[in-house]
């Protein structure tokens, strides 16, 4: 059992239905399904802090905007969540927006629990700060509880700049304010400039495919049911190196 402060929201989530929560959520074949127990573990740390520290951050600004509530309510129609198992994810939501929420002993908890899986705890950013952006503002609130987040995982400042300027790049990309990614936004999601040349180019994009690869993500510890967040992070990644690539060879027969 996980215990600690993600333990007992979870508990309270899911009150005595742990088939419902950790042994079934999604596909009734449970998180770990034949990964193992540590790895159970942390897939049930990953989805308890991934929906209440979202309910923090959302809450930061004084109220929480129907963008993010419709973010939060998309990821869990990604995760094909029943009424019970989405009941449980709101449930863990509020506990984040509670003003006593313990958010550095929830931080700590997980960054533990991932035993250095730095690609489980860049993917939780990934998503808070996707939360934080989702009504096109970061504000000092929700930008204080990210930095203290990427400082608790021992992520540099720098490391942190990229996270959110990937995930600025991602939001924009998927605005709908044009037909193909645009090429600062395919520069900003590779984590590099348009003065990079070819070979850094190729280098950044396994680098990012690398550190999303689903089944790599799921064999770390995140729960089987958000492999889609992860398979579009990747369809994000290929779009954007093709779009680069694509402008180069144009210019080199122009």
């Amino acid at each position: 059992m996980l215990g600690g402060p993600l333990g007992a929201m979870f508990g309270a989530a899911f009150g005595h239905n742990f088939d419902i929560g950790l042994n079934a959520l999604g596909n009734q074949r449970g998180f770990a399904a034949g990964i193992g127990e540590s790895v159970e573990r942390v897939q049930t740390a990953f989805f308890t802090c991934t929906f209440s520290v979202m309910g923090h951050i959302a809450k930061a600004d004084g109220e929480v905007s129907q963008m993010e509530i419709y973010l939060a309510e998309d990821i869990m129609r990604q995760l094909n969540l029943n009424p019970e198992q989405k009941k449980g994810a709101q449930h863990l939501f509020n506990e984040g927006k509670k003003p006593d929420f313990p958010l550095n002993d929830v931080l700590n908890q997980f960054r533990i629990e991932c035993h250095r899986r730095r690609n489980l705890m860049q993917m939780f950013m990934e998503i808070q700060v996707a939360i934080a952006l989702s009504d096109g503002t970061l504000d000092k609130g929700e930008s204080r509880i990210l930095e203290f987040a990427a400082d608790t995982f021992g992520f540099s400042r720098k490391e942190y700049e990229s996270i959110l300027q990937r995930m600025q790049a991602q939001r924009h990309a998927h605005s709908g304010q044009q037909n193909s990614m645009a090429l600062e936004d395919a520069y900003d999601l590779l984590g590099i400039t348009s003065t990079a040349n070819d070979q850094e180019v190729k280098k950044a994009y396994r680098r990012q495919m690398n550190q999303h690869h689903p089944d790599k993500l799921v064999s770390k510890g995140l729960p089987e049911e958000m492999m889609e967040l992860a398979n579009r992070k990747v369809q994000d990644i290929k779009t954007a190196y093709e779009a680069i690539k694509e402008e180069r060879k144009t210019v080199s027969k122009r």
